[in-house]
């Protein structure tokens, strides 16, 4: 069985719509305080503009966990 493991940060644009930016093999374990503050960066910075607009503020982050097993 393998596993996957995916970061998705949330955010909300000026245009008021919902943008996912997701990272792949997050060094584990997650440490919350380390995303909060680069999703601080992210929005204080405006480094991303998506075609739904300027990222204004965070929503909120998921770890995803998948597992993956082969049966054939």
């Amino acid at each position: 069985m393998a596993s996957k493991v995916v970061l998705q940060l949330d955010f909300l644009t000026d245009q008021n719509k919902r943008v996912r930016i997701t990272v792949p093999n997050p060094k584990l374990p997650i440490d919350n305080v380390a995303v909060t503050a680069a999703m601080d960066v992210v929005v204080s910075k405006g480094i991303f503009v998506f075609p739904q607009g300027k990222i204004a503020s965070k929503v909120g982050a998921n770890e995803v966990q998948t597992d993956t097993t082969s049966i054939v």
